[in-house]
């Protein structure tokens, strides 16, 4: 059993996103990515999307090509259905990695860029401590990019 706290870092391997702050949702179904520029193409007479990410808390700023998974009917957090494009990539919290599927929307007004719903938690042994974040988080990566060390 694995225990991580309401936020936690994580990976995002295949597209080459490391120690992204993601709040980890259980109210969510589905999890999201932080994406602008959405474009859906054909490569090789499958479809793609090509999209832009950044995180403001680490200075990620990446063009991101990858395989569409799906294409779903999923609720904002006004509760408004939006039609998103789903990519299933590699994710990584803690030491484990499995692949879950991630909505692309615009979270820029959003205090998370990425959100982790709990079907990408299901049936992976994952407990929420509410009161508790960076559970996961090695303490010396924290102190570097989540919190000023005192001289």
């Amino acid at each position: 059993m694995l225990i991580v706290g309401w936020q936690e870092r994580v990976d995002l391997p295949l597209l080459g996103l490391s120690n992204l702050k993601a709040k980890i949702d259980t109210g969510a179904r589905t999890s999201a990515l932080h994406a602008t520029d959405i474009v859906a193409f054909e490569r090789d007479g499958a479809p793609w999307v090509r999209f832009h990410t950044r995180f403001d808390d680490d200075a990620h700023d990446t063009d991101v090509e990858c395989p569409i998974h799906d294409q779903r009917e999923i609720k904002n957090t006004s509760g408004i259905p939006e039609r998103r494009i789903i990519i299933r990539t590699k994710f990584r919290i803690s030491d484990r990695l499995w692949s879950i599927d991630l909505s692309l929307t615009e979270r820029t007004e959003m205090k998370f860029r990425m959100i982790v719903g709990r079907t990408a938690l299901r049936r992976h042994s994952i407990l929420v401590n509410p009161r508790k974040r960076n559970l996961t988080t090695p303490k010396s990566t924290a102190t570097k990019v989540g919190r000023k060390q005192s001289s």
